[in-house]
């Protein structure tokens, strides 16, 4: 469906969708007030969790989103981290000294001790599969606000991982109810917690890190991307972030009414490329029919092209791809075997060249499947499709695709071995390709103890060109962080590059 189609559908639908959408719906935002002289921020949130307990799964995304929970350190706007409830950090060797900020306290006022941080890095070693491995250091406290952490081997990205959210701090010796009361230390506490649904928070009176703005927000569950557009035109949410291709061109028509900040985020769009199924050929031709900057190009304004799955600002981003070349792709088929056969695409042994791809429909790779489709047809490919609303229970987990779309986090904390170790390594979870190389797998064993951050880019950039080189993936785009904000509201998190933080104690509705 081409552009200019889906922006008339969209027009026909804001002149019908409005007064539906203020029925069973947000109530109208005005002021940014539910309550007269009361400062509440209305958001929508593409997400909703059945915890507020922030160690499990990945609720803790949404526990800092709403401004309750909060890190040891954490990312900025520039990639970097910064101290949050700790000052600082040291390692020498494998001994890290961690300082927490002497002022640092929950919300019932009780302070944020060594102590406690121990055995909430232990309950998360418990509770989350992919922190398991804390329980293998040893963590002790050197009094109340030093702790001392040895991790046996040298681990360098041990800070990077304290700024994940799903290592809030929680005060265990005053919750009771995990799921739906956690103590936390954030600028703002739960008033309202509907699971699967609507929340409302309300200031944190108590709140360590001085004055708090707002006096509450509301987030309202709305996955979808039309009805977040509608309540945003009529005035009943202030701000949202992950704004579609379609609702940014209507908002960018409107500068008076709405202030869109786009920053390049850290979420890739990306695909795997089955060797199990593929040749080297059919996969090297795949790869050079992809044109990622024709597909950026029709999700204007929300997707950056990519050439490898980090920033190319960062210093672990600097590898490089081959050109888009239809020709030399069909030489490749061809040196298969393959011919071309009248109806235009290429067979074999009466068996048409067709490629199964696998997606879900989300992140617009629902849109990415479908324009994959034209470009394959032009190279003489057929292709079917695989849609499933659970990519992990479905064909990532049973491997039944020639190419899985996914999108993820590739840089969660300014950092590649992450991304690396989810998809490259021997047995990783999205290890489901048949990628094989053993001079990869070295150099990740390089990677997981190197100290010296240009060494660390280094390694990282010969780790992807190896798979770029041997077309095990292909990386797509990278999602513009995109927030749309009513005037006068800021502190959406709108500058920073990741999608796991929201309001905080200085976000305002002006």
């Amino acid at each position: 469906m081409k552009k200019k189609l889906i922006s008339m559908i969209l027009i026909a639908i804001l002149a019908i969708g409005l007064t539906a959408c203020s029925s069973g719906g947000p109530e109208p935002a005005g002021s940014g007030s539910t309550e007269p002289g009361k400062k509440i921020l209305k958001a929508a949130a593409s997400f909703a969790y059945p915890s507020l307990d922030t160690h499990k799964e990945s609720y803790g995304w949404y526990t800092m989103i709403y401004g309750m929970s909060e890190t040891l350190f954490k990312m900025n706007e520039n990639m970097g981290i910064d101290p949050w409830l700790a000052d600082s950090a040291e390692a020498d060797g494998t001994v890290w000294t961690i300082k927490l900020n002497e002022a640092a306290a929950f919300s019932n006022g009780n302070p944020v001790t060594a102590d406690m941080v121990i055995r909430n890095l232990k309950r998360i070693s418990e509770v989350n599969t992919s922190y398991a491995y804390f329980a293998d250091y040893d963590m002790k406290a050197d009094g109340e606000k030093t702790i001392i952490i040895d991790t046996k081997e040298t681990y360098p990205t041990l800070i990077n991982d304290l700024t994940a959210p799903a290592t809030g701090i929680i005060d265990l010796d005053a919750t009771s109810d995990f799921d739906n009361a956690p103590v936390f230390t954030g600028p703002f506490v739960m008033k309202h917690f509907q699971p699967e649904g609507d929340v409302e928070v309300e200031k944190n009176e108590n709140y360590w890190g001085g004055d708090v703005v707002l006096d509450g927000a509301i987030f309202y569950y709305m996955q979808k991307d039309d009805p977040k557009l509608l309540a945003m035109q009529g005035g009943e949410i202030d701000c949202y972030n992950s704004v579609s291709a379609g609702a940014l061109a209507v908002y960018l028509a409107e500068p008076d009414k709405y202030n869109v900040v786009s920053i390049p985020g850290a979420r890739l769009q990306f695909y795997i490329l089955n060797e199990n199924r593929l040749d080297d050929n059919i996969r090297e031709a795949v790869n050079l029919i992809v044109d990622k900057d024709a597909i950026a190009q029709y999700l204007e304004g929300t997707v950056s092209a990519a050439v490898g799955p980090f920033n190319p600002s960062a210093a672990y981003g600097k590898v490089t791809v081959p050109p888009v070349d239809v020709a030399k792709a069909k030489e490749k088929i061809e040196a298969d075997g393959y011919t071309m056969g009248a109806d235009g695409f290429y067979e074999k042994n009466g068996q048409r060249l067709t490629i199964n791809v696998a997606y879900y429909a989300a992140r617009s790779l629902d849109t990415i499947a479908v324009l994959l489709k034209d470009q394959f047809k032009t190279a003489g490919i057929d292709t079917t499709f695989r849609q499933e609303e659970d990519p992990d229970a479905t064909y990532i987990a049973d491997g039944n695709f020639d190419l899985a779309l996914y999108c993820m986090i590739a840089d969660k904390s300014g950092d590649p071995l992450y991304f690396i170790t989810s998809t490259l390594e021997d047995g990783a979870y999205y290890d489901v390709g048949g990628f094989d190389d053993a001079h990869c797998q070295e150099l990740i064993g390089q990677l997981k103890h190197e100290v010296d951050a240009a060494k660390r880019a280094e390694l990282a950039n010969e780790i992807i060109q190896i798979a770029i080189d041997d077309n095990a993936f292909g990386y797509v785009g990278l999602f513009n962080s995109t927030t749309v904000l009513r005037p006068g509201v800021s502190g959406f998190a709108e500058n920073i590059p990741f999608d796991f933080y929201g309001i905080d104690a200085n976000t305002t509705i002006g």
